[in-house]
Order: C-alpha cells, then sequence, then structure tokens
C-alpha cells in the first residue's frame, strides 16, 4: 500500500492538490481532492469531491486529508463520522507550524477516537524548507512513535489496532464525544438531544457563514 501526492490539472480552473492511496494490486483504493488550500499562499482549488474512506489494510477503514486540511476540527470529523478508524494526514508545513501541526495531530485523534498518521515533508523548493515531521497518534491521543531529525531518510515505525478503536467507541462512556456530539445529555434525556445548537454549523450549511469581524479581514484575494 502506498500514499502519493500529485497536482491534478483542472480544466475549469486551478489545479488540484490531490491525494491518491494505492492497494497492494496496484489499484486505487481513494481518491482525495484537498477541501482547504494553504492560503493565500497556495493557489490550489478547493476540493469538490468531498471525504472518501476506504477499505484499508487487513480490512481496516482508512481516510486521507492533506496538511492545512487537520487544522480544521471538521475534516478529522468526517473523516471519523463516516467510520474510518484511521486517518493519514500528508504535509508539507514549514518550521513555524511545527507545535500546531503536534497538537492538532493528537486533537484529531483524541476527539475522534481515531489513529493518525501524520507525515510533512522535508527539504526546499527553493521557497519554503519543510519542515520534516511524522508521528503517529494513537485514539486516545497519545504519540505512539514521532520524528527527531527531521531528515528525509528517517523513517518511523508504530503498530496500530484498528481492533481497539472499535472497542472505544462501542465502549467508552466518558469522552466518547464523537458519539455524545450528536446525543448531549443522554443521561437526563432520552437518546440525548438531537438538536444542533451550534450557529456555525447552521449557517455554514445554509450558505451564510458569516463572523463578526469579517469586513476586518485583511487577506481575502
Amino acid at each position: 500500500w502506498g500514499c502519493f501526492s500529485i497536482m491534478e490539472n483542472n480544466p475549469q480552473g486551478n489545479p488540484y492538490n490531490t491525494g491518491v492511496i494505492i492497494d497492494n494490486l496496484g489499484a486505487v483504493a481513494l481518491y482525495y481532492r484537498k477541501l482547504h488550500p494553504w492560503t493565500p499562499v497556495e493557489p490550489w482549488e478547493p476540493g469538490d469531491l468531498g471525504i472518501p474512506v476506504c477499505v484499508g489494510p487487513k480490512g481496516c477503514q482508512l481516510a486521507l486529508i492533506i496538511c492545512h486540511d487537520g487544522m480544521f476540527p471538521e475534516c478529522a470529523r468526517e473523516c471519523a463520522y463516516k467510520g474510518a478508524e484511521i486517518m493519514i494526514r500528508t504535509a508539507g508545513y514549514t518550521a513555524p507550524i511545527r507545535h500546531s501541526w503536534g497538537f492538532t495531530n493528537q486533537s484529531n485523534s483524541f476527539c475522534n477516537l481515531m489513529v493518525t498518521a501524520n507525515v510533512c515533508m522535508c527539504g526546499s523548493d527553493g521557497t519554503f524548507d519543510s519542515m520534516g515531521d511524522g508521528q503517529i497518534v494513537n485514539f486516545d491521543g497519545v504519540v505512539l512513535a514521532a520524528g527527531t531529525t527531521g531528515r528525509a531518510d528517517e523513517i518511523i515505525t508504530a503498530e496500530v489496532r484498528p481492533d481497539l478503536v472499535r472497542e472505544a467507541r462501542t465502549h467508552w462512556g466518558v469522552e466518547n464525544n464523537i458519539y455524545q456530539l450528536g446525543h448531549r445529555g443522554y443521561v437526563a434525556v432520552r437518546g440525548g438531544a438531537a438538536d444542533c445548537p451550534y450557529t456555525y454549523m447552521r449557517d455554514l450549511a445554509e450558505g451564510r457563514y458569516r463572523l463578526p469581524w469579517e469586513d476586518k479581514v485583511v487577506h481575502t484575494d
């Protein structure tokens, strides 16, 4: 199995930042277009295919997001909501993002009871010097393995257990947050409250997402 990044031609606009997962027989198992380009630096067209999940090695449920996607908790939540037990995050971040990279990898895992395998390229493209890092984070947010040198010849590995992900999602009470999001206060309310109490979710779904400081944002184009 392998995960690869490509620049995909888009006849209707800018290219897509696309990721593919190839299975052990050479077939495309997953095809994803990055939803959230790293604006204003990246000129990629925002993805239009959603976030797919595929059956991965040994029957695990596998998803892929790309770089800046991981800074949006909604992306990891979407992966888990669609059944992903392991989420891959490929990236090309530079050193100033190192701290944010680490804690978002951990929060993406813990908040969704999902293993995340996160890899950032290293080296320079002439403009940016990517920091080079890898993190494998267990479903409870604990880092199982992490890079130490930031160099291309460092490889990290860890054993991950999708069966334990399934067990946690089924049996955890407290901190089973992905379940509790849709069943708020189920101890007091039979089945839990299932309404949407979040203004931003309703506004985004209705096409009227707008921040209180929207008119003051400088970089918008």
